[in-house]
Formats: C-alpha cells, structure tokens, sequence
C-alpha cells in the first residue's frame, strides 16, 4: 500500500458527507447505491475496478476501516462497514445518518 492512496482514501472520506468505495461488477455494490439512490441521497463513488490506483485504495481502506470487502461504506466520516450493514440499518436511522451528513 502507498502512502499516496492511503492519503487520498482518508481525503476522500473526510471531505465527503457520504463515499461508497465499490467495484462496478460487484452486485452488494450496486445494491448500496441503489439504496441510496432510493433515498435520494448524495454520495461520492469510487469504482476501485476501474482506477489505476484501485488495489493501493483497496489496500488503504483495509488499514483505515479494517474491512476489505467492497461496498466499503463511510458515513459522516464513519465507517458504516458493508451492503448488509447498510441494509440492516432502519430507515428512519438512515435517513438521520445521512441528513447529519448533509446527503439529503
């Protein structure tokens, strides 16, 4: 892992109410979105599988969040975790997670 992604993974996370590091291909990934997408959220989206420094992100983000597994979901600066957490949260408490944020 660089030094490089890493820094830009954290910037990434800190300068975006919501940032959903995914693959393209990966359908709990797509599930996400949708589901933010539902909501009527804004979010920021990487595509790790359709970046040079993809696997160095991806590498990154295992140190940053301890979770390797794409969707790697952060919220307000918090780690979320992956589709299935994101999933299991109520939607009311998703709603109030994402307004703190300022995606909705």
């Amino acid at each position: 892992m660089s030094a490089a992604a890493k820094t830009k993974a954290q910037t990434l996370i800190n300068e975006n109410g919501v940032v959903v590091f995914s693959k393209s291909y990966c359908p709990y990934c797509t599930a996400s979105k949708n589901l933010l997408n539902e909501l009527g959220a804004k979010y920021t989206t990487l595509e790790l599988d359709q970046l040079p420094d993809g696997a160095d992100l991806q590498d990154a983000l295992q140190e940053i969040s301890q979770q390797r597994t794409v969707p790697n979901i952060f919220i307000k600066q918090q780690h979320i975790g992956g589709n299935s957490d994101l999933q299991s949260k109520k939607k009311e408490e998703l709603k109030g997670l994402l307004t703190e944020a300022g995606a909705l």
